[in-house]
C-alpha cells in the first residue's frame, strides 16, 4: 500500500507540471514571428499603409517554416483553453503568417494573390496548412473563426490578404495585452487613408470592405449598428472640413464603394 501511495505522489508530482508547461510553452508575445515582421515590413510614409519585403521573408524561409510549425503544433484542447484575445491574436496572427507563405510559393512570379486561385477554387480556399489538429484553408480562418465566434468587425483591418487594397500588415505581432490597442489602430489607420476612405462632394465613397462584410458592421459590436456608424465614428478621419465630418455624423451623404485594388503588397511596387 506504501509503495502505491507513493507512487501516486510521484505522478501528481511529476504530470501535472507536464501539463502546465504544456499550457505554458507557446509563445504567445509570437516573438519569432514578430522579429520577421519587424525586418521585412514597412510602414509607407502616411502610415496608413504598409508593404512587405517578400524577398526578404523568401530569404528566411527557414524561419518562417518555424513560426508556421509553431502555429500548427498547438492542439485544440490547448486553444479552447486560452482567454478570448488570445485565441483571437492567435487567429490573426496564423492567417497573416500563412497568408505569406502562401504568396512565397510562387513569388516571386505573380502580381496578386488571387492568380494563385483557379475558376474553381479561390486561392483562400486551398488547403494546405495545418491548424488546430486538421488541413485548413484561409477562409476557415477568417469566415469560420474569427467572424463567427467572436463578433469583433475591426479583425477586417487586422487581417492582410497580400493586397494593396487590404488594410496593412502590421509591422508587429498580435498578441493578447495589446490587441484592443491594435485593433483600434489598424482601424484608424485604414480609415484616414484617404485612397481607400474618403468623402467626394455628397458622396462618401469607401473600401469594397464595407460591402462585401457589411452584416459585421451591424451586429452592435462597439455600437455598430448600421455601417454609416462606422464612417460617423471616423468621420475626423475621414475628412478634415467641419461640414464634411457633420454630414458624415449626420449619415446624409450618399455612399459609394471603391474598386479594391489585388496588386500584391510587395515592397517594390
Amino acid at each position: 500500500m506504501t509503495t502505491r501511495r507513493h507512487f501516486i505522489a510521484l505522478m501528481a508530482t511529476t504530470v501535472v507540471p507536464l501539463a502546465v508547461q504544456a499550457q505554458t510553452a507557446f509563445d504567445h508575445r509570437y516573438a519569432a514571428w514578430e522579429a520577421l515582421l519587424k525586418k521585412h515590413v514597412r510602414w509607407l510614409p502616411d502610415g496608413k499603409q504598409s508593404r512587405a519585403n517578400y524577398k526578404g521573408f523568401a530569404a528566411d524561409r527557414a524561419a518562417l517554416k518555424a513560426v508556421l510549425g509553431m502555429l500548427s503544433a498547438v492542439p485544440q484542447a490547448s486553444f479552447d483553453g486560452w482567454s478570448r484575445p488570445q485565441q483571437m491574436a492567435f487567429l490573426i496572427n496564423a492567417y497573416n503568417a500563412f497568408t505569406v507563405e502562401l504568396i512565397l510559393t510562387q513569388y516571386p512570379n505573380l502580381k496578386s494573390i488571387k492568380e494563385l486561385g483557379s475558376f474553381v477554387q479561390s486561392a483562400w480556399k486551398k488547403k494546405f496548412f495545418t491548424l488546430l489538429g486538421e488541413e485548413r484553408h484561409l477562409d476557415w480562418i477568417e469566415h469560420e473563426q474569427l467572424r463567427p465566434r467572436y463578433n469583433e468587425p475591426r479583425i477586417h483591418a487586422a487581417v492582410n490578404c497580400a493586397s494593396i487594397g487590404c488594410p496593412a500588415l502590421r509591422d508587429e505581432a498580435f498578441t493578447a495585452e495589446k490587441l484592443e490597442a491594435q485593433l483600434e489602430d489598424g482601424m484608424r489607420r485604414f480609415m484616414g487613408d484617404r485612397t481607400r476612405n474618403r468623402v467626394r462632394g455628397d458622396k462618401v465613397e469607401v473600401s469594397s470592405i464595407f460591402k462585401w462584410f457589411k452584416e459585421d458592421f451591424e451586429k452592435g459590436h462597439g455600437g455598430f449598428k448600421q455601417v454609416e456608424d462606422v464612417w460617423a465614428r471616423y468621420a475626423e478621419l475621414l475628412s478634415d472640413q467641419p461640414a464634411e465630418q457633420a454630414a458624415l455624423k449626420a449619415k446624409t451623404l450618399r455612399v459609394g464603394y471603391l474598386d479594391y485594388d489585388w496588386s500584391l503588397n510587395d515592397t517594390g511596387r
